[in-house]
């Protein structure tokens, strides 16, 4: 039987190379590719059928920013599956990042220099907004509206003889500093991509708690600095070229720089082949890359801080 894996935002960046490295790991799979733009869609489709012809790869319509999107998204998706294996939560948005100079200049000569530039901490700001269904837009992006789209699925993952897996996109860049209950959708904050990201560790932890006895188990991925639509919102190409030197030689320091969407979507890959009952769900799993191009996986324990955002 095929295993069926859904992914959010597979027309591009983490997405896209997700989609491939997947098939070329099992060219029977039957991909659903939700995303907002079915132009893009279709075309990624052709392109993945026209290289594994065995595969069956489809598409559905979803704009996890927007609530009536995702009901209508469900919706089809119930009509036309009966199971899903794997759900990657993959799209996302950093909208309007800005660059905090003051913040770079003092991350440059700081004994945290490298931690500073390989998780973006402090770096960067974010001009969020209203959506029309009158949340923050990172907020609803990048986690409630997948939330709302799993809780929709749950006839489709909540089989406790065959477990289903959620993985959730976050980022080394998920702060408790930059989170709060009383503002969990960081209306008042400037780094709202940071807060999103925090939100979504925490929502994986308080989904694990309350279905995995269903049969259901969720993890959390972080791909590392990977060039993508996202990161050249940040700074455009040509900046990315010239500061490339210097990136690669910083890898031999720290592994977050993936830099290519291939090389982050690993941590990805790996769980995909892991029985989701057999993996610590308190862990976040991420993408290395080694300064000779090396990659690999490793993990991150979450803080002290999340088990006390949850039990508050």
């Amino acid at each position: 039987m095929r295993k069926v894996v859904l992914i959010t935002g597979a027309s591009s960046g983490i997405g896209l190379a997700l989609c491939k490295r997947l098939l070329v790991e099992d060219d029977e799979l039957h991909l659903c590719l939700a995303c907002r733009n079915m132009s893009k869609a279709e075309a990624v489709r052709a392109a993945l059928l026209a290289s594994h012809p065995t595969a069956e790869v489809t598409v559905v319509q979803v704009d996890v920013s927007n609530l009536q999107s995702v009901f209508q998204a469900s919706k089809e998706l119930k009509q036309r599956f009966q199971r899903f294996d794997c759900i990657y939560l993959n799209a996302g948005i950093m909208p309007n990042p800005h660059l905090n100079i003051k913040a770079l200049f003092s991350g440059l000569f700081s004994r945290n220099v490298i931690h500073v530039f390989s998780t973006a901490e402090g770096l960067l700001t974010q001009d969020d907004k209203i959506t029309a269904d009158g949340l923050q837009e990172v907020f609803e992006t990048n986690v409630f509206g997948h939330f709302i789209l799993i809780r929709e699925l749950e006839p489709l993952l909540c089989h406790s003889d065959n477990p289903s897996q959620l993985i959730w996109t976050s980022s080394r860049n998920a702060r408790k500093s930059n989170f709060s209950l009383e503002d969990f959708q960081h209306s008042k904050g400037k780094e709202p991509y940071s807060s999103s990201k925090y939100a979504t560790d925490l929502l994986s932890v308080a989904l694990n708690r309350n279905f995995n006895q269903q049969g259901l188990y969720s993890n959390v991925v972080c791909p590392g600095t990977a060039l993508t639509n996202l990161t050249y919102g940040v700074l455009p190409p040509f900046i990315w070229t010239l500061l490339m030197p210097a990136i690669l030689l910083m890898r031999f320091f720290a592994n977050a720089f993936t830099l290519t969407p291939y090389n982050g979507t690993e941590a990805l890959v790996w769980l995909f082949h892991q029985k989701p009952e057999s993996l610590n769900p308190l862990i976040k799993y991420l993408s290395a890359t080694t300064g000779f191009g090396r990659n690999y996986i490793t993990t991150q324990k979450f803080s002290s801080n999340v088990f006390c955002t949850l039990t508050d």
